[in-house]
């Protein structure tokens, strides 16, 4: 049988994995990857909690609106870092010292 402590083992295993992705890599693809799998992990605890909430589904409507918000950062942040790209012709963060021409 699969326990709610079994979920939330999982979560913060990835979770973990997600904050050593943003603050080890020098490449801003890799933590907009460590950032998704924070989120994602946050998402896995909505839903385990949500299947103790019979009634109200709560938990599953968190997770969907997770879900969609973090597509829609996923696309903002691809955006600035295609036009990042284009601007200093790197990713990497630490190369990129000043916002205005």
């Amino acid at each position: 049988m699969i326990t709610l402590t079994h979920f939330l083992v999982v979560s913060a295993c990835i979770f973990s994995i997600g904050l050593y992705a943003v603050l080890a890599k020098r490449n801003t693809i890799m933590i907009l990857v460590g950032i998704e799998l924070m989120i994602n992990a946050a998402i896995l605890n909505f839903v385990a909690f949500g299947k103790y909430d019979k009634i109200n589904y709560g938990g599953q409507v968190f997770a969907l609106f997770a879900i969609v918000l973090a597509a829609a950062a996923v696309a903002v942040g691809l955006a600035i870092i295609l036009n990042v790209y284009r601007h200093f012709k790197t990713i990497n963060p630490e190369n990129i010292h000043e916002l205005k021409d």
